[in-house]
């Protein structure tokens, strides 16, 4: 009897094995197949222009091979380079066949950045081109001038404060998400998306510091990257007010970044 049941038992137990492998791989492939596909945008901007020409800024959003024309926001940031702090944000028009566009006409000389803010489908992205406009900056007289501008600058920046004035490092980008209609008591979430060399900034550490000109009081909060490059945290207005949000960004290898922004809080 005992010699029966052997072949049955060693058959059953090759069918349980056969089985666990056959739903680990399903599992495995379920969970791949979740993975969201990453979001590109290709940003297109003549690289030269004359003072006072309306500029066409074209954007177009896919992912993987479909084109994305839900995206949540589309904005596009411009400022003069090296004055980042004026930066100003145009809004995008959605074509609805993937593409997003605006125009903008520069009354100076000089070399602009445009960067373009791109967040659908929970996911962010923002590369950035350069525009000369006129004459730019490129004359030897003016890139000797400049040099020593910048000499005296790196030396000002070591001496002095440093918070308005403060210019990224070569490669590090930030985006600050602006929290809309804020109300004192109800809780909100703040929201930074960070990017270096063209790639999502990843474990980085990352800190909203909180004020306004009425206290002394500075309050901070530790954001948690939510996923690649985004990071978030919450907090309660107590009061209405203007309040200034200050992110502070720093890594391993020795990167200390900040980006100082306003909130009205009614």
């Amino acid at each position: 009897m005992k010699k029966r049941l052997w072949p049955i038992m060693i058959g059953l137990f090759v069918l349980v094995l056969a089985a666990c492998g056959k739903t680990g791989n399903e599992v495995e492939e379920v969970k791949e197949d979740d993975i969201p596909k990453s979001i590109d945008a290709e940003l297109e901007v003549q690289e030269t222009a004359n003072v006072g020409e309306a500029v066409p800024l074209k954007v177009t959003v896919t992912q993987g091979d479909e084109k994305v024309a839900d995206a949540d926001e589309v904005e596009f940031e411009i400022w003069e380079e090296e004055n980042k702090e004026d930066s100003e944000m145009i809004k995008s028009k959605n074509n609805k066949d993937g593409t997003y566009e605006a125009e903008k006409s520069f009354d100076t000389d000089g070399v602009y950045i445009v960067q373009v803010h791109v967040t659908a489908r929970g996911l962010h992205t923002m590369p950035k081109k350069t525009v000369t406009v006129g004459e730019g900056t490129a004359d030897e007289e003016g890139d000797h001038d400049h040099g020593e501008h910048a000499e005296h600058s790196e030396h000002d920046q070591h001496d002095g404060d440093d918070h308005d004035e403060h210019q990224h490092a070569e490669g590090f980008s930030m985006h600050f998400m602006e929290p809309k209609n804020v109300e004192a008591g109800k809780k909100i979430e703040l929201m930074a998306h960070l990017e270096l060399e063209n790639k999502p900034m990843e474990a980085a550490r990352v800190r909203f510091e909180i004020w306004n000109d009425g206290s002394d009081k500075h309050e901070f909060v530790d954001a948690k990257e939510s996923q690649a490059g985004e990071y978030t945290g919450h907090y309660e207005f107590k009061e209405s007010g203007k309040y200034k949000v200050q992110v502070h960004v720093e890594n391993d290898e020795g990167l200390h970044e900040h980006e100082e922004h306003e909130i009205e809080v009614k």
